[in-house]
């Protein structure tokens, strides 16, 4: 707080200067203002101590999270080509399906296992792992349900898979469309 000088109504202006000092106060004023600006500038210090601290660890904390995309960028680049590619498997498998139905001996179908075999060792390469579902228990963190039906084994227990679900490195490319047991029938 600072305090107003008062001036003696006995005394000249020029006398009450020179007996409050240069700047017309008093030294109990003088002292105050002194003490202000001190205390005033150490507090603008501090906060823009605390603001550059913060401004630095919100740029470190930047730095990392974008070190972190630009990885997990790279490290799923191909996902899109594979879930593409995943789709084309698929229709391939269907055809293996018919092919198999004509003649298992017949050279277009031993041909066209070994082409799937191929596909499927380079899609295993890329990080593409098929998820396995068939007499597991359903998932929904990896199998879609499509279906109940009855069945003799125990509810909630995949009995049927209808597309084939993959995982791409650590995360789930596409889930498993399933049929799920609901239990024996009634």
């Amino acid at each position: 707080m600072r305090k107003i000088p008062v001036s003696d109504p006995e005394k000249s202006d020029d006398e009450a200067n020179a007996a409050n000092g240069p700047a017309g106060m008093s030294p109990e004023a003088r002292s105050v203002e002194e003490d202000d600006p001190t205390t005033g500038l150490q507090a603008d210090l501090d906060r823009f101590r605390d603001l550059a601290m913060r401004t630095q660890a919100d740029f470190e904390n930047y730095k990392k999270r974008a070190a972190r995309e630009k990885e997990d960028a790279v490290k799923y680049a191909n996902s899109s080509l594979l879930q593409r590619l995943v789709s084309i498997l698929d229709n391939f498998e269907l055809g293996l399906a018919a092919a198999k139905t004509e003649s298992e001996q017949s050279p277009i179908y031993s041909g066209m296992i070994l082409v799937q075999k191929q596909l499927n060792d380079l899609l295993e390469e890329n990080g593409l792992q098929a998820i396995e579902a068939e007499g597991k228990k359903f998932d929904p963190n990896l199998h879609e349900a499509i279906a109940h039906e009855p069945s003799e084994s125990a509810e909630g227990t995949v009995i049927r898979q209808a597309r084939r679900g993959y995982r791409f490195k650590d995360r789930l490319l596409r889930p498993a469309r399933v049929i799920v047991s609901s239990g024996p029938a009634k």
